[in-house]
Order: structure tokens, then C-alpha cells, then sequence
């Protein structure tokens, strides 16, 4: 079985993020493999151990210094990588159809996994539009999976701790979710073993890609900003307990 991995290349979340023109980002600070991406690897890694003879392929659209990422991908152990080598900025209706693309190019997906989202644009969207082109069963936020015969058994976890249960044919696209796993970082063998490991780089001209008849852009970026005004309680140690719990209750309406 062939587990293709779509992983993205995204700025560091504990970086400081500089918005200019007001709709991009200065990209002089580190980029890295997305964090949900991790759970995607260490679950298709361990579905290669399960099935042998299955190759685990991660596969990005970036730019070429996104190759680091696959780098990364490959050592937590993807077998190879695919790197769509794009300087543009592409929203997901448009990334999905690459996506789509490079894989048919590149072989047969058995399973196909992403992140429930990316650190950056937070979109959420992307598993389900790959899902709706290659006409594949999609669940996001997975929590658990199972595989038996040619059904994958998922738990989706929900808001307020409620997780679904839900049975889909194969192959399916499968959006990792934090509580898939515990991801599993490479050693610094894995790392030398990566360098060796092959990125075939693709440019756009060389996939047949669907034009799309919409499309989204960003139209702007604003800093998170948290505004604060800092109230000092007052008292001994059983008013401020009395105080404290009338705040939770009547401020913050958390009990």
C-alpha cells in the first residue's frame, strides 16, 4: 500500500512574525514541519510496520527550502518525498488540486494523511478538498484509527471532549489530530539515513492540474493583540477566596 503524507512548511510558531504589505509575513525566521503533520508520519509510520511492503511518501508545495521539512518527514521515516516547488502563494482550493495532481503522477494512494490543519493559515480545509477530487471518504481531528480488511475505523474527536466513531472504505484521506499519537523524533542516525533518502522535485508546468473556477485571498493580517487591565485583590486570605470565586462566577461565568 502506498501512504501518501501532505505535509506543509510553516514558520515557527515561537518565532517573532513581521506582517508586511499587509498581507504576507517576513519569511527571514525559521520554517518547520508542521506539528500536526507529525501525528500524519508517526501513524503512517506504524501502518507501514503493520502492512509490510507499504511506502510512506510525504509530499509538499512550497518553495525550495521547504525540502528541509521533507527532510524532516523522511527522518521520522517516510520513505521518500515530493517536493512541488512553487514560489507563489496558493490557497487550498488550488493546493489541493496540486496535491492531487502530483500524487496521481507519482503512483496509487492505498491512504492518504494531513494534519487537521497548519500552524499558519489555520484553514482546515485542504483534506477535505483532496478528499472531494480523488472522491475519497475524509475524517479529521482522528484520535484513533483502526484498519481491518478494507475498512479504517476512526474516532474524530469533537468539541467538549465528545468523539465520534465512524467506519470508511479505503482508500480514505485521514486528517491526524493531536491525540493520534505520540510522535516519534528522529535520532540523529535517522537524520544522516534522511540525507540519503530521494526528493523528487516537480515544478507546476510538469503536473496536469485543473484550473479551479474560484479562489480566496488574504486580504489582510493583523497582530494578535491582548489588552489587559491588571486589578489588584485586596483583603485576607478568606476575601480573596470570596472575591476570586464571585469574578469565576459572574465575570468569566466559568462555574
Amino acid at each position: 500500500m502506498q501512504i501518501y503524507i501532505c505535509v506543509k512548511h510553516v514558520p515557527d510558531s515561537a518565532a517573532h512574525i513581521t506582517i508586511l504589505d499587509k498581507n504576507r509575513i517576513e519569511e527571514n525566521v525559521n520554517f518547520l514541519l508542521n506539528p500536526y503533520d507529525e501525528h500524519a508520519i508517526t501513524e503512517s509510520i506504524k501502518i507501514k510496520d503493520k502492512y509490510p511492503g507499504s511506502e510512506v511518501i510525504a509530499v509538499c508545495l512550497g518553495k525550495q527550502d521547504a525540502e528541509k521539512t521533507l527532510r524532516s518527514a523522511m527522518a521520522m521515516g517516510a520513505d521518500r518525498s515530493i517536493l512541488i516547488a512553487s514560489d507563489a502563494l496558493h490557497d487550498s482550493i488550488a493546493t489541493a488540486r496540486i496535491l492531487k495532481a502530483a500524487i496521481e503522477q507519482d503512483g496509487n494512494p492505498g491512504l492518504i494523511f494531513t494534519g487537521k490543519e497548519s500552524i499558519d493559515s489555520e484553514g482546515m480545509q485542504t483534506q477535505f478538498r483532496i478528499g472531494a477530487l480523488f472522491d475519497f471518504p475524509v475524517a479529521t481531528n482522528v484520535v484513533r484509527l483502526d484498519i481491518e480488511a478494507d475498512a479504517v475505523i476512526v474516532d474524530t474527536q469533537m468539541s467538549g471532549g465528545i468523539a465520534n466513531t465512524y467506519e470508511m472504505t479505503l482508500p480514505c484521506v485521514i486528517g491526524a489530530g493531536r491525540g493520534l499519537n505520540t510522535p516519534g523524533y528522529p535520532t540523529f542516525p535517522d537524520v544522516v539515513k534522511s540525507k540519503k533518502k530521494p526528493v523528487k522535485k516537480i515544478a507546476l508546468t510538469d503536473l496536469l492540474v485543473e484550473t479551479a473556477h474560484s479562489s480566496t485571498n488574504i486580504i489582510a493580517l493583523e497582530p494578535l493583540t491582548q489588552t489587559r487591565t491588571p486589578e489588584e485583590i485586596t483583603g485576607n486570605a478568606k476575601e480573596i477566596a470570596l472575591k476570586i470565586v464571585n469574578i469565576l462566577k459572574e465575570e468569566a461565568k466559568v462555574i
